[in-house]
């Protein structure tokens, strides 16, 4: 059966790294990252959330199909509202598939540390998101989210949480690992 693996979890916590090993090990698993997805659409920069919104429905279109003819699907993304959750999770059982969900787990200070850390210049829409942040509230922003994240878990006793430490990649993709039933 395939599945869908959403890794969620603050900005930063290494859901797209680890989106990206998983793929490498599993041949023929689509990574399905909507930020890189919104970078597609005309005016993304001038309306990241905007484009996000727009590209969604798309996403979901491409997860679906991919589940029933293809195989297995990562999305990395965060998501931090159960309707949003259950929109993957609908396409998921659509098409037949597992829905697995993920959390990246960081404690609070360490998500903050971690999301100024980043390095933007990997992918285009940080220095974007960095913005949104500040715009927001900076650091409380990014606290109130952390318990959202909190709060999300409690409300969804399937999610399977992985901490993830700075630094260690390896132990965190071997926790995922074990989770998944890889091991």
């Amino acid at each position: 059966m395939a599945r869908l693996i959403l890794i969620n979890g603050m900005p930063g916590v290494g859901k797209s790294t680890l989106a990206r090993r998983f793929a490498a090990d599993h041949p023929g698993t689509l990574v399905c990252d909507i930020d890189l997805l919104r970078t597609f659409v005309s005016g993304w920069r001038d309306d990241f959330v905007g484009a996000g919104a727009r590209i969604r429905p798309a996403a979901l279109g491409m997860v679906r199909g991919y589940l029933s003819d293809s195989g297995d699907v990562v999305l990395p993304q965060l998501l931090a509202r159960v309707s949003q959750l259950e929109r993957f999770e609908r396409a998921a059982h659509d098409a037949g598939a597992e829905f697995v969900e993920v959390m990246l787990e960081a404690v609070e200070g360490d998500a903050v540390s971690r999301f100024h850390g980043r390095d933007d210049g990997n992918d285009p829409w940080h220095p974007i998101v960095s913005e949104i942040v500040a715009e927001s509230g900076g650091d409380e922003h990014l606290r109130a989210y952390v318990a959202k994240l909190t709060e999300l878990v409690a409300r969804r006793p399937a999610t399977k949480v992985v901490p993830s430490v700075v630094g260690e990649v390896d132990a965190t993709y071997g926790a995922l690992h074990a989770l998944l039933g890889e091991c």
